[in-house]
């Protein structure tokens, strides 16, 4: 608290103490409880103004925290499937193939899928690392990470994910990962981002998804275009592949290695 800010709030407290300890009420509430009122319509300055603050506070946070762990992969999938489930294998292989090509492991942080991809690079000797989200069940994170955050807000969460990679692998999962796998299509079709490869893996599990998906191009609802953004496959070499094939034709890959001192800043 700066020496003005101090001045003003013993102000308060002593010649108009109900303004005090309103404000003061006012700010623990919108502290404690952003998340349940996020959604809510408009609610007093000072809790916008706390809560446009603690955006961009989570945002230089992850700005900071993940700005020297690339450049990125991201793997997406369920929570929910266990060590020793067959998509938990395949996610894990998915890992180690990633970190192979030289890569960063990034995932949700969690449980299930993103566990094992986070596991599969991390027993390959390759870097991983996670983006958690705060939840009340389901989402704490994996001990198979070299550096990891958590976020409060899924917006923040999905632009950090997205920011950092060059790529999305996407397993069986649920409403999340639908989700970010959408967010991210879209994206792509609008021209917001440019050739980023999207790569489901789990063909039994996407095939009804991919019908759906030519049902949408029969209604024109979606181009027939649309669909060569997704490459639907089981074979991790046949993934891995069409990644580098879109990252050699487009991109120019570079590690971001120039760390400030004065920031604080590590790799």
């Amino acid at each position: 608290m700066t020496g003005k800010s101090s001045h003003f709030f013993s102000f308060l407290l002593i010649f108009q103490p109900r303004k005090y300890y309103n404000f003061m009420r006012k700010t623990r509430k919108a502290i404690l409880s952003d998340n349940d009122q996020f959604l809510e319509g408009p609610k007093s300055r000072t809790t916008e103004l706390v809560f446009v603050l603690r955006v961009i506070f989570q945002f230089i946070k992850g700005f900071r925290k993940l700005h020297f762990v690339g450049p990125c992969i991201t793997v997406f999938g369920s929570a929910r499937f266990p060590d020793g489930h067959p998509y938990y294998e395949k996610a894990r292989e998915v890992g180690k193939a990633i970190s192979q090509m030289g890569f960063t492991v990034m995932t949700g942080g969690g449980p299930g899928i993103m566990e094992a991809a986070n596991r599969g690079a991390f027993e390959a000797g390759g870097r991983s690392v996670g983006c958690n989200i705060t939840l009340p069940f389901e989402q704490t994170p994996n001990p198979y990470m070299h550096e990891w955050l958590e976020i409060r807000y899924f917006f923040i969460r999905k632009v950090l994910l997205l920011k950092y990679s060059y790529a999305f692998v996407v397993l069986p999962g649920g409403w999340g990962t639908m989700d970010e796998m959408f967010e991210t299509l879209t994206l792509v079709q609008t021209g917001v981002i440019h050739n980023f490869p999207v790569v489901l893996i789990g063909t039994d599990y996407y095939n009804p998804l991919m019908e759906y998906l030519e049902f949408m191009v029969e209604q024109k609802t979606i181009s027939p275009n649309d669909l060569h953004l997704i490459k639907l496959t089981d074979d991790i070499d046949e993934a891995t592949a069409h990644i580098d094939k879109f990252i050699t034709q487009n991109y120019k890959v570079k590690e971001r290695k120039n760390q400030l001192w004065w920031l604080l800043e590590r790799p």
